[in-house]
């Protein structure tokens, strides 16, 4: 029994995260949509841990989310999400409309390609060296800003409950992780994104959604754990 427990442990999906990761709360919520099991592995950003040579063998970038399956190992959160849409078919992450899944993809991509990379550790050191340090929080809330407003003209047509209708889409799943930073990150007031305002508060009824929120993550901090609103750790 002890060997068979074993070998269902090992054949588990394995998901390298980091509690903060908004990339990796993406992936977690997809997992959590799909009903699929995984082991979480904590990788510690900010003592390095991404940059051992033993996670740089998984992921040459250095970045999280990582999911390996058995011998597939993948990088970057939409690469993920598109293999997990492939392999585990339930609780679709793209509506069979094309039209719909078009503005899925738009707005995943507002996300991930203009407001999220923005924030990232490299950009952010720069703005602290170049410009200053009490420069980082003004500069992601701009970008968060702007890609909002883009987000409340673009899906003003679509949503319903969530992002694109009544059911959970993958555009959802990468705007929750940026709307929750805004808030208890960055201290951003939602008042002139009603549209996202909406949303996030059906978001909350979503237990696939909250276990997945980073403050439920195993590596969270304790003041993380007991107050949203945490500072900004980059």
């Amino acid at each position: 029994m002890a060997a068979a427990g074993g070998e269902r442990e090992s054949n588990k999906l394995q998901l390298y995260s980091f509690w903060l990761s908004s990339c990796s709360c993406r992936v977690q919520i997809a997992l959590n949509l799909k009903g699929l099991d995984f082991n979480y592995k904590a990788v510690d950003l900010v003592n390095g841990e991404q940059l051992s040579p033993e996670f740089l063998k998984l992921n040459p970038m250095g970045y999280v989310p990582t999911l390996v399956d058995g011998d597939i190992v993948i990088s970057d959160s939409f690469a993920i999400l598109m293999y997990l849409e492939e392999k585990y078919p339930q609780h679709p992450l793209l509506p069979k409309d094309l039209q719909l899944k078009a503005i899925n993809f738009q707005a995943a991509n507002i996300v991930s390609a203009h407001v999220q990379p923005l924030q990232n550790p490299a950009i952010l050191d720069y703005i602290e060296e170049k410009v200053g340090p009490n420069e980082k929080v003004p500069w992601s809330q701009t970008h968060v800003r702007n890609g909002f407003a883009a987000l409340e003209k673009l899906l003003k047509d679509y949503a319903g409950k969530y992002a694109t209708g009544d059911e959970i889409y993958l555009a959802d799943l990468f705007l929750v992780p940026q709307i929750h930073a805004a808030i208890n990150r960055l201290n951003m007031d939602m008042n002139e994104f009603p549209l996202l305002s909406r949303i996030y508060k059906a978001y909350k009824e979503v237990p696939a959604i909250q276990n997945a929120m980073p403050e439920k993550q195993p590596d969270a901090p304790a003041e993380a754990r007991s107050s949203l609103r945490y500072l900004l750790y980059l």
